[in-house]
């Protein structure tokens, strides 16, 4: 039986991304996912809207076979706001809580990582480019997983944060960041990009399943 991906990194037009809810979970249900999470991007400007897809998202869930479920991704916030934007997330429904990480390819100011996995609330680092390994070890003490992405310019990093992850025993998950079709992927490709970032075939296996399972059953969504 072919596994089933779970990605916990998705994006509609809600924020920057390309596609409505429906589409977006159309397409990954075709490609074999199971589970995703939309995280569209969220500051002080617009948290407040992160509810404007529950209607969508509650419609999907209940007419097809694939679980949809609701996040959000703090990007670009100030490093002193992060805590207080998570639980506000929190508190208007995000089940998925990720922060946008200091990826080589844009200019996330310093602190974010630190402040991401110094945080309760927070579930995954995004694409944390050149993580130290303290953070690492406050985000493996703190349950906050690193992400391995998929996504051109945020992968950059993948091998730097596996190496980390592997000596410290954080947990890791694999994620596309998915902004537009073209950015999904199927779950044998997920492993291809878990292999490229030096993790073992049981390393990425878990990197794609267990890992992501893991986030899933602390929130209770599965």
């Amino acid at each position: 039986m072919t596994n089933k991906r779970i990605d916990l990194h998705m994006h509609t037009l809600f924020s920057d991304g390309e596609l409505l809810p429906s589409e977006l979970a159309r397409r990954s249900e075709v490609l074999g996912h199971s589970t995703i999470a939309i995280t569209d991007h969220v500051d002080y400007s617009n948290i407040n809207t992160i509810t404007e897809i529950t209607e969508a998202i509650e419609d999907i869930n209940a007419n097809w076979d694939i679980n949809v479920i609701l996040g959000a991704e703090i990007t670009h916030a100030p490093t002193k706001s992060i805590p207080a934007l998570a639980k506000k997330a929190r508190e208007l429904g995000a089940k998925i809580v990720v922060v946008h990480g200091e990826t080589l390819s844009e200019p996330v100011i310093s602190g974010t990582n630190l402040a991401a996995v110094s945080c309760e609330d927070v579930d995954i680092l995004a694409h944390p480019g050149l993580i130290t390994k303290e953070e690492v070890e406050i985000a493996k003490k703190n349950d906050v997983a690193l992400e391995i992405s998929a996504r051109k310019g945020h992968s950059l990093g993948n091998g730097h944060v596996a190496n980390l992850a592997k000596e410290v025993g954080c947990d890791l998950v694999i994620n596309t960041d998915t902004h537009s079709p073209d950015d999904l992927i199927t779950f044998e490709r997920s492993i291809e990009i878990a292999l490229g970032a030096g993790l073992s075939k049981e390393e990425a296996l878990k990197a794609a399943i267990d890992n992501p399972q893991k986030i899933l059953k602390r929130h209770d969504l599965i």
